[in-house]
């Protein structure tokens, strides 16, 4: 058993676009790790009222390779990547239950393009 499996419904609505439910975020991070890790976060806030939670966090790691869609075609390049992100997660009876995010994309493809 996972945190995933733990903490996020199966059923999970992703407004960030994507793959849905839990399985549909295992997928993305998994993508995440596979494209840029080995991965570190740096949490920079975490705030919680009723039933929102709101996590501001940067996320370090290798450009290895592109298969997100982010990523779609660019060479890799072996640099460093710094990619900052605001999540929004719902939780209900536990459990996530819808997730909001808001991220950096343009500045991790100007770090890691050609230049």
């Amino acid at each position: 058993m996972t945190f995933l499996d733990l903490f996020v419904a199966e059923d999970m609505v992703n407004h960030a676009a994507g793959p849905q439910g839990r399985e549909g975020l295992r997928q993305i991070l998994e993508t995440i790790e596979h494209d840029l890790g080995p991965l570190s976060y740096e949490q920079h806030h975490l705030v919680a009222e009723g039933d929102l939670v709101v996590q501001h966090v940067t996320v370090h790691g290798t450009h290895r390779d592109s298969t997100m869609p982010l990523l779609d075609g660019m060479p890799v390049s072996g640099r460093p990547a710094t990619w900052r992100f605001m999540h929004i997660w719902r939780v209900a009876e536990g459990l996530v239950v819808e997730h909001w995010a808001c991220r950096d994309d343009m500045g991790l493809v100007e770090q890691l393009g050609s230049g």
